[in-house]
Formats: C-alpha cells, structure tokens, sequence
C-alpha cells in the first residue's frame, strides 16, 4: 500500500472500510486483544509546551504535582494493573528526561515487578540516552513507549521546545538497545487526513511493535481546551485507516474512546484495533475496569463467531 492507496481507503464507504479492516486484523494479529495499564509515576511542571498537555509547565492546569513515586507505589500498581487485567504495565513520568538516579530506581522498580508481578514492564520516562536504555533493559523493560504525536509537517504547530527528530532518535535508540517499540500518536489536534497518513506510513517504516491510539481530550488551560472533538465515525475511519497500513502491529486504543468514541467504542475492534487500556489514564479517569472487561468479552464471543 502507498500514499495514494491510503487516500483512497478514507474515502471507501464504511461498512466496506470497516470489513476490509476487521479481515486484516482477523489474519494479522488474530483474536488476542492486549490490555495494558499504566502508572503516573512522576507528575510535575514539564519544560515542553506540548500543547495538548495538562503536564507542561507552560500553562496553567489543574495538576496534580508529586516526584519520582517509590518501588513500593509503583509494584503496587503494577499488581492492581494485573487484578484489572492486564498483561502489559506502563511506567510513565512527566518531562523530557530523568536523573540517573530516578532511572536507577525505576530499574529496581522494574526487577522487582518481574519478580512479584506477571505482567510485562513497559515505561514512557522521555528521551533516553543509550546507558539510560541498557540499565532498564537490563533491569527486565520489555517496551518502551514513546509518541511521534502527529506528523513531521505539523509537529511544530503542536511543540516548539524540541524537535519532532528527538522524538524519532529515541524510538531508534530504544529499538537498538533491544526493546520493542509502542509509538502512536493523538487525534483531533488540528491535524489533516494527510498527517494522518504521514505519520502512519513513517511508523510503519521504523517497524514499530505496538501503536497506541489517542484521542483529544481537552485540558482547561492548555492552548487546545477548546479544540473541538472528532466525531465518532472520523475516528473509527483513523483507526481502520491504521490498521490497513500497518497491518500486523498491535493497534490499542487508548486515551479519549470514552469522550469521542461514546456508544461506539465497540466499533474500534471492528475497525481493526486489538488491544487498549483500562484503569484509566495519566491524568484523567477512564471507565471502570468492570466495564472494558464486559467489553472484552463481548468482542471475543464475536470474533470465535467469524
């Protein structure tokens, strides 16, 4: 599939976009779903202006600030994770980067999960550097996630305090150091159906693992609080979109299916995606893990139907 192909695929009536996209994720990846959870393990004034997010330090947001939680905190959310059910858990911080120390405690948070814990460790924690990469791949990492956001062309409507090469140098170097890689981006930023496809067709060149799909909730105080949402279809047609280009990776919908996807959110499984997040998010709430289970459920009982 190329550029062109990709457009034309947006335009498809929905009911065949959608087939097409349900039989590729049926040969592709198969009927497992992947469940993930994370952890806000360190929140504070971040020195990027993304501006979409509660955590930059440039805006004023209703944020909750803490340092670096203890091994403790985070084994114990690890193990709530895993009682929600979840095979993967996400250890994420705000802020570009982390102190050599703080990456050291989060290794031995990480040895201590992979003893107690059967879950698989994954961590958002910034732009690593290669020593950074080898004590937490050591330490028992898995993945590491790290958004693109948005396509090369518009990043810089989006961040202006780092280049959108950062973003690509990180994910390769946690590839190199022997990782996988989760890398997606947020929807309904301002973006164009060709960012979309830009930003898709270049995760498929750097052979990403697992891509997380966000969707826009607006922050009050951020530059786009008042950003107005995608409609539900829009964003079932991005992720069948996804799906179709990148094939075989994991597609997880993730932050924002409650808020635009609303009675819908069965529909992502059609469109393609396997796999998302329960127990909520960084820094607003999901639905209950009660809920995403029941929903699980259901998309598998229709899937052993196929």
């Amino acid at each position: 599939m190329n550029k062109q192909d990709a457009e034309r695929i947006i335009k498809m009536p929905l009911e065949e976009l959608l087939l097409l996209a349900n039989r590729t994720r049926s040969e592709e990846v198969g009927r497992e779903i992947e469940i993930c959870g994370v952890v806000n393990a360190k929140s504070g004034k971040c020195s990027e202006d993304c501006k979409f997010c509660a955590q930059s330090g440039h805006y004023s947001t209703e944020l909750n600030e803490f340092s670096l939680r203890s091994k403790d905190d985070i084994v114990s959310e690890a193990i709530e994770a895993k009682r929600n059910g979840s095979d993967r858990f996400g250890i994420v911080t705000s802020g570009n980067r982390l102190t050599r120390d703080e990456i050291r405690r989060i290794a031995e948070a990480i040895s201590e999960i992979r003893k107690r814990v059967d879950i698989i460790p994954c961590a958002s924690l910034g732009a690593l550097d290669a020593d950074s990469f080898a004590i937490l791949k050591e330490a028992g990492l898995s993945r590491y996630h790290h958004n693109l956001e948005t396509s090369e062309r518009f990043y810089p409507q989006i961040v202006s305090t780092h280049d959108y090469s950062e973003r690509v140098n990180t994910i390769r170097n946690a590839a190199e150091a022997g990782l996988e890689v989760c890398s997606g981006g947020i929807f309904g930023l301002g973006e164009t159906w060709e960012d979309r496809i830009d930003m898709a067709f270049l995760l498929k060149a750097m052979k990403v693992d697992s891509v997380p799909m966000n969707f826009l909730v607006p922050i009050k105080g951020t530059p786009l609080e008042n950003a107005p949402p995608i409609s539900p279809l829009e964003a079932i047609r991005t992720i069948a979109l996804f799906r179709l280009i990148l094939k075989g990776v994991t597609i997880k919908v993730v932050a924002g299916r409650e808020t635009v996807l609303k009675d819908f959110q069965g529909m992502m499984y059609s469109a393609g995606a396997n796999g998302m997040m329960v127990g909520g998010y960084l820094t607003i709430a999901g639905r209950s893990p009660e809920e995403d289970q029941a929903l699980i459920g259901e998309i598998k009982k229709l899937w052993n139907e196929e």
